[in-house]
């Protein structure tokens, strides 16, 4: 128990840890009060669409905290990270979709409306249980952490290392993608799932269903920060790290290299799941497009941007691309794409250690600095 509690609680004694959090706490806080106690005429009110826009941009965060996880201190460079936080999302929106009832377009208390519109007679036997919204949330995490140990078991027993592990999961992504896109399926083709109305009683489109989906999605962002913090400052973390650097050294001296790399893929799997879930209610739609390979690799972008190895460099990443692209796409729509190539070029040419490597070298400047005045004074 005591080893468990070192586990859970090594996080908070960090001052990294600490810093990040009270930083995620007071923008929670922050938010909250300029959306609420704020007049809409003035300029400090933070409107209900700001609200959602950066509840989004927190979703992310946590996407990009759970590649740095295994990219960052496993080696593995995931391209498929983006099926599982569509797998969560598909997920969460099963669940929304049932809980529209009768209120849709074709008012059937059971079927979707796209299920009648292709002429389903009955519920797949794969959306029955996500009526009820503990077996969707079991769900959020059982099926993308389900596909991560079932993949991971066959590419980590078979040593799949390196480039060809990447090039696996891009195509594991695309594989999904393809079939989501078909009517078939159940999921809704290429229109997806969406015209949510209610979550856990509450209705999905007012501004305080909003605002509490963004403060649960920077709970859970806080909460995720503390796990991977936890496992890779953990003899685990010690491990994993050592499997990156070393991988034919940890396995002579006796380690199970590929459980190491399996239960640290299926925790990463899971965080992006409810990435995913939460991201859902907040945008209003869940498609196949979320399956793009183009979506895996902007992830990497983002981890890279903000630095390897660091998680809050993987957070502040995903805030400042993501933002630069709601920014761009509307000044430059079409132009977006090549921008994004641009900065991940300048970021591994100037910025190998992303921007969390300046902020230590920094950091390390003014201990430089700092220690001869320290000399000094003792003298």
């Amino acid at each position: 128990m005591a080893s468990s509690q070192t586990w859970l609680f090594r996080p908070f004694q960090e001052r990294s840890t600490q810093i990040f959090l009270g930083v995620l706490f007071s923008a929670l806080v922050l938010v909250t009060f300029l959306h609420l106690f704020m007049p809409q005429d003035s300029a400090l009110h933070v409107s209900a669409y700001t609200v959602t826009l950066l509840g989004k941009y927190l979703c992310y965060a946590l996407l990009a905290v759970a590649v740095d996880l295994v990219w960052g201190y496993l080696g593995i460079l995931s391209l498929g990270h983006g099926a599982f936080f569509a797998l969560g999302g598909y997920a969460m929106g099963m669940y929304l979709m049932r809980q529209i009832g009768d209120r849709g377009t074709y008012g059937d208390p059971l079927l979707p409306d796209f299920m009648v519109f292709l002429n389903w007679q009955e519920l797949p036997w794969y959306w029955l249980g996500f009526d009820m919204a503990w077996f969707a949330f079991i769900m959020v995490l059982l099926a993308p952490g389900l596909l991560a140990l079932v993949f991971g078991f066959l590419a980590f027993r078979s040593r799949v290392t390196g480039v060809y592990l990447s090039i696996i999961t891009q195509a594991l992504t695309f594989a999904l993608m393809l079939a989501f896109f078909r009517n078939e399926m159940g999921f809704g083709g290429n229109n997806g799932l969406t015209d949510f109305r209610d979550i856990l009683g509450f209705n999905l489109r007012s501004d305080a269903s909003r605002l509490g989906l963004f403060i649960a999605t920077g709970v859970a962002l806080a909460i995720g920060y503390v796990i991977c913090r936890g496992i890779v400052t953990s003899k685990l973390g010690r491990v994993s790290v050592a499997c990156r650097d070393a991988e034919a050294r940890t396995r002579f001296l006796g380690y199970r290299v590929e459980r190491v790399q399996l239960f640290v893929f299926v925790v990463s799997a899971m965080l992006a799941g409810v990435a995913g879930a939460l991201y859902v209610p907040q945008v209003g739609i869940i498609n196949p497009s979320e399956f793009s390979p183009l979506f895996s690799i902007e992830i990497v972008v983002w981890v890279a941007l903000g630095g390897r190895a660091t998680l809050y460099g993987a957070v502040i990443g995903a805030i400042l691309v993501n933002y630069a692209k709601t920014v761009f796409t509307g000044v430059m729509p079409d132009a977006w794409l090549f921008a994004l190539g641009a900065l991940f070029v300048l970021v591994t040419v100037f910025l190998p250690k992303g921007i969390a490597g300046l902020l230590q070298k920094d950091r390390k400047t003014d201990t430089a600095d700092d220690a001869p005045a320290a000399q000094e004074a003792t003298a």
